[in-house]
């Protein structure tokens, strides 16, 4: 019988009676996945770890069979990589059971090897025992443990040798080292004791054996991470065999820890330099921290100080990492509920809502925040109002957090950013790709640039130019400084907007790729929102920031021209209906049109209104449900093309193109839920490029 994992990996069920370890991994009740690796928090099944394991045993046996390792070397790395996690493991009674005796389950790795040597003295004690579970007679093993009998007899003598034991537990302590040095976790001293290695092994032995262990570790992770730092890992283990270990700067460990503290001060140098590097291991720092802002990071970290203990050695931040996030339309997403309370509770220093916890386990320090009462049920609340899509509890989410003074400012959109984002990033690029062809000059600047797909098109289009992407929200900044940074691109971003002034410099190109209708839907006047003069502002403002020559470039809705005709829609899909009524409850845009001409046939499936109304209908229905508390506070179309037309020829502008058109994505994404009474849907889009005279 075969057992298969979610992850794909099948085993004969009989290997679980005849290995430990996998016996461990397999049956375990605790669910010790690093989130930084997570897809999906709903898709951790808690065998993660064992999937990790078969990984690193598959690449060992392509390295095997490669002639890399002989069958001893072979059978020693193997028996550390199927040790070297079991602390993960373990039911609750195992797993209590190592606790009494002072297992430090946390520091996973040394847990790992005492599990490993009591298994191994649990052997010398019942040996005619240990000779039947180690027969490989009549198992399935798919490839990872096979059937030569030279290292079976090998195996045995690994376990039964008191040398050989200790050997492997001496690799279980210091199994990720190599990696977790490479990354700035721990000092690059902390892989001294592999020295021993050289010892038992002889320099040549350690070095090829250390180097497939590290193979394995690494590319069981990614094997791309593999071959990225593979001869940084090779010259570090060389080091360590011969005594020659040379530990990074402090700030070339700080960045290595975290990119984004390679411009920090003096003062937080010195932070790392005195009370952090030489005193701790930081142990799923990036799991914890990628997401949260750096200032909050040093924030935090110095209050962990504040609490420290003596003699704690590890700082684990895996139960911090854990609570800060979920799922959101199947994908992992930071808890953005959380963070703002974190927020608010670094700028405040105040525990009213929040309190940084710290719990002392052996040698090692766990952190997590934990949240007052109503901060946990207002979290739940905002969570599950988010789920529903529905824009009443959208604006609730805002009135709240506004009440508590959560919000960063009034862009904050928190619950649907990463969501936004996403769906700017994914609407279609076909048009986009055209405007960018009227790019001129050298300095060209993307205006609200969102998910920063734009800059990115322009960064490939045009690597020699100078590229500024600007928004008004700290969210979309901070996601574009760290997409900037991850991906390594030359753009730079800043903050701005053209509705309240022009750019501080002459610039050759300025881009509004569908975003001037936010500016007409969102920015708020004495007469509330919806005024066009606000666009007009910012078409001003980019009009002045223009050298001469300069253009600008707009890709964005666009209004109907205004008459009485009268658009019939009959919804093919169940929900239409339903929607509809939500937006003419809901919308509050088209505000120079009086008479909508809204009617509603229920009985026929069917609703009629004046063209701009069904053209803005249409084109949020476009985006569904899990949109629509976004879409439905916007009006897409805000001047018509003659309108634009006659604006810009007022300003002195030169038109090279002013057209409408319907984006195809429209009708691919509407024909299955609508017909209309007109032969073709209203023009969506439209393209508009002006010159500077």
């Amino acid at each position: 019988m075969k057992i298969t994992l979610e992850s794909g990996i099948s085993f004969g069920a009989e290997l679980l009676e005849s290995k430990p370890w996998l016996s461990y991994l397999y049956y375990t009740e605790n669910y010790a996945v690093n989130m930084e690796r997570v897809e999906a928090v709903e898709q951790v099944s808690g065998r993660e770890t064992l999937s990790y394991v078969f990984r690193t045993l598959a690449i060992l046996s392509m390295d095997g069979k490669a002639g890399k390792l002989s069958v001893e070397e072979y059978e020693i790395v193997k028996t550390v990589l199927e040790w070297s996690e079991v602390s993960k493991g373990g039911s609750t009674k195992e797993r209590e059971a190592w606790r009494k005796k002072g297992y430090a389950l946390d520091v996973h790795n040394l847990a790992s090897a005492e599990i490993f040597l009591e298994y191994c003295e649990k052997l010398a004690t019942e040996e005619e025992n240990s000779q039947d579970d180690l027969k490989p007679d009549n198992m399935e093993t798919d490839g990872i443990w096979g059937q030569d009998p030279v290292k079976n007899v090998m195996e045995r003598e690994i376990l039964h040798s008191e040398e050989k034991r200790q050997l492997v537990a001496l690799l279980i302590r210091t199994h990720g080292l190599i990696g977790q040095a490479l990354r700035g976790e721990v000092l690059v001293k902390a892989n001294a004791p592999l020295v021993e290695v050289a010892n038992l092994l002889g320099t040549e032995s350690a070095y090829r054996v250390l180097s497939v262990l590290n193979h394995c570790i690494i590319g069981g992770v990614r094997i791309e991470l593999w071959e990225q730092v593979k001869d940084e890992a090779m010259a570090m283990i060389r080091a360590s065999l011969v005594r020659e270990l040379t530990e990074f700067s402090t700030r070339e460990r700080m960045k290595r820890l975290d990119e984004r503290l390679e411009g920090a001060s003096e003062e937080v140098a010195t932070l790392f330099e005195t009370q952090i590097f030489p005193k701790y291991e930081l142990w799923y720092y990036q799991a914890a921290f990628a997401d949260l802002g750096i200032d909050q990071v040093i924030w935090l970290l110095r209050k962990m100080l504040e609490k420290m203990e003596e003699g704690v050695t590890y700082l684990l931040f895996k139960p911090l990492a854990d609570g800060l996030y979920y799922d959101y339309q199947g994908k992992k997403h930071l808890n953005v509920y959380k963070e703002r309370i974190v927020e608010k509770y670094v700028r405040d220093n105040s525990t009213s809502n929040v309190e940084l916890v710290v719990k002392r386990i052996g040698r090692a320090m766990l952190v997590d925040f934990q949240f007052t009462p109503v901060c946990e049920k207002l979290i739940d609340f905002c969570v599950e109002a988010e789920r529903s899509g529905l824009l009443t509890f959208e604006k609730s989410i805002t009135v709240l957090y506004d009440m508590f003074g959560f919000r960063r400012d009034a862009f904050d959109r928190l619950n649907n950013e990463d969501k936004y984002l996403s769906i700017m990033n994914d609407s279609e690029e076909s048009t986009k790709n055209s405007i960018i062809d009227y790019v001129t000059g050298q300095m060209v600047v993307d205006v609200g640039s969102g998910g920063g797909v734009l800059l990115n098109l322009l960064e490939e289009r045009y690597p020699e130019k100078q590229i500024i992407g600007t928004d008004i929200s700290d969210n979309v900044l901070q996601v574009l400084e760290k997409k900037k940074k991850e991906e390594g691109h030359h753009w730079t971003v800043r903050r701005h907007n053209f509705a309240e002034e022009a750019f501080p410099e002459k610039v050759d190109a300025i881009l509004f790729s569908s975003i001037l209708h936010e500016v007409f839907s969102y920015t708020e006047t004495e007469n509330g929102r919806f005024e066009i003069e606000t666009v007009k502002t910012a078409l001003r403002n980019a009009y002045g920031s223009l050298k001469l020559g300069g253009r600008i470039i707009i890709r964005d809705g666009v209004k109907s021209k205004v008459d009485d005709s009268v658009i019939e829609i009959t919804f093919k899909d169940p929900d239409g209906m339903e929607f509809f009524k939500n937006f003419v409850r809901d919308f509050e845009g088209l505000k120079d049109i009086e008479d909508k001409k809204i009617e509603i046939m229920e009985g026929e499936n069917k609703v009629r209104a004046c063209t701009n109304y069904a053209r803005e209908f249409l084109y949020t229905y476009t985006w569904g449900k899990q949109s629509y508390a976004h879409e439905v506070q916007e009006q897409f179309g805000y001047f018509t093309i003659e309108e634009f037309r006659e604006f810009f020829t007022e300003l002195g502008a030169k038109i090279l193109r002013c057209d409408a058109f319907l984006e195809p994505g429209y009708v691919t994404h509407l024909s299955p839920k609508v017909e209309l009474s007109v032969p073709v849907f209203p023009d969506s889009n439209c393209i508009v490029v002006i010159e500077k005279r």
